[in-house]
């Protein structure tokens, strides 16, 4: 089964829990994954398991960006909110080079993952 995760700025958190509750029955097809709050606002709201990682700010982009590295993420849905600093911003730029250097699928917005659902 394919692995994706699932990330999202607080201030993009509602944004993706209503994504995910429009595309539910196509991440079904998925096993899912996300950072802290993230993982938990998705599965309480679609009722889909969601394997939890760390929060981001707590080293969970890293932990999800190790596990893309070794091969067992193979999709990364992350709504950033591109107009906020955010004080783990090294660690966020170090998942999107590794996805970039292991050639994986990395959404940012809605448009974007709708893109990525559509290709599986």
């Amino acid at each position: 089964m394919k692995t994706l995760a699932l990330i999202a700025h607080d201030n993009k958190k509602e944004e993706l829990r209503d994504w995910c509750l429009k595309h539910v029955d196509a991440l079904k097809e998925f096993s899912l994954c996300g950072t802290g709050k993230t993982a938990e606002v998705v599965s309480e709201a679609t009722g889909l398991t969601v394997k939890p990682y760390l929060g981001g700010p707590y080293g969970g982009d890293l932990e999800i960006g190790a596990a893309v590295a070794e091969g067992k993420i193979g999709y990364v849905i992350f709504f950033w909110d591109p107009l906020s600093s955010q004080p783990h911003d090294p660690d966020i730029k170090a998942l999107m080079r590794i996805a970039a250097v292991y050639n994986i699928p990395f959404a940012t917005n809605a448009a974007t993952a709708d893109c990525l659902l559509e290709k599986n």
